[in-house]
């Protein structure tokens, strides 16, 4: 039987040269033999969208906001009638898509089942509906935001 040695020192001597080359695999092949060792990667930063930016210009209101929403999620707890809760830890989108319009606003009307917000969690946007109909009162998170499960993100009555 011809062909690749799979001795145990060749195999650390190659995942040696993955690390000192920052290589992510090797393979070496004789004939029908084959040996491949590879090595997880660091990966790399997710870009997400956010529409943070876009509200950058106007400094005056993006300062007053911060210091209200802290005081408004100390007040709002998952036991407030009438608060939607996340159902899952992920980063909130407002809108569907950046510099499109918000699905919601305070004020607004809602029906039951309408989509309110986005969360997306391991790259999949998953659709926050209204379980009831109601009147938007609060939005108590910013579009791009982490949310945690069970945080409250607004409130409809």
């Amino acid at each position: 039987m011809s062909g690749i040695s799979f001795d145990p020192e060749a195999i650390r001597a190659l995942a040696q040269i993955l690390r000192e080359t920052d290589l992510s695999e090797i393979e070496l092949a004789d004939g029908e033999s084959r040996l491949r060792v590879t090595r997880a990667m660091a990966a790399a930063p997710v870009v997400q969208y956010a529409a943070a930016p876009a509200p950058a210009p106007v400094a005056a209101p993006a300062a007053a906001a911060p210091a209200a929403t802290p005081a408004a999620t100390t007040e709002i707890s998952a036991a407030t009638p009438g608060v939607i809760t996340s159902p899952m830890v992920g980063v909130a989108y407002l809108a569907p898509e950046p510099g499109a319009t918000p699905f919601i606003s305070v004020g607004a009307k809602v029906a039951a089942g309408q989509t309110v917000m986005l969360i997306e969690a391991m790259k999949t946007f998953n659709q926050i509906k209204a379980p009831k109909a109601g009147t938007v009162t609060r939005i108590l998170v910013e579009s791009g935001a982490p949310v945690e499960y069970g945080a409250p993100l607004l409130v409809v009555e």
